[in-house]
């Protein structure tokens, strides 16, 4: 007599289960936008991203002399002055050259620099150059020297650009 209310239990469950998964209560998919719509929004923020006509061809462009937001001259100038120095990283969107321990030529001391670029114009007030030794920091005149020798060549290769 056990066995039959086991079973009709177990039967009575079963059909609780398959009445409880039926297809009446299931939900609609949900509606979200494409992905791309999304990504668009996330980096251009409510206007989308910028479009792009046949006018654009008759705009202004951007000066040839930046690189990101630097002046190219001295961001080129300064790692040819400072060439003998290795270079650990690079970003000429931010303006910063950061490099390792190098000795100049003729030179006895290692040095290493970090040089930031931080305007488009060609302008000594857009150069900032720190120099160090492994004992410390350079004086102020060797930093004003090297300063000036950047400067010189971007003048020099600005100067060069000119003629062509």
């Amino acid at each position: 007599m056990t066995s039959i209310r086991v079973r009709t239990i177990l039967g009575l469950a079963g059909a609780v289960i398959v009445a409880a998964c039926g297809g009446e209560g299931t939900r609609p998919p949900v509606d979200t936008r494409p992905a791309q719509e999304i990504a668009d929004q996330e980096i251009y923020g409510e206007r989308g991203p910028p479009r792009s006509t046949i006018w654009d061809a008759f705009r202004g462009r951007q000066d040839p002399a930046e690189i990101g937001s630097v002046n190219r001259y001295i961001w080129n100038a300064s790692l040819e002055t400072l060439s003998f120095l290795p270079v650990e990283s690079v970003d000429p969107f931010t303006g910063v050259i950061s490099t390792g321990y190098g000795t100049p030529p003729g030179g006895g001391t290692a040095y290493r620099a970090t040089i930031y670029v931080s305007d488009p114009a060609l302008d000594a007030r857009s150069l900032n150059v720190a120099l160090a030794t492994r004992s410390g920091p350079v004086a102020a005149s060797t930093v004003r020297a090297v300063e000036d020798a950047i400067l010189t060549r971007a003048r020099q290769l600005r100067a060069s650009d000119d003629r062509f």
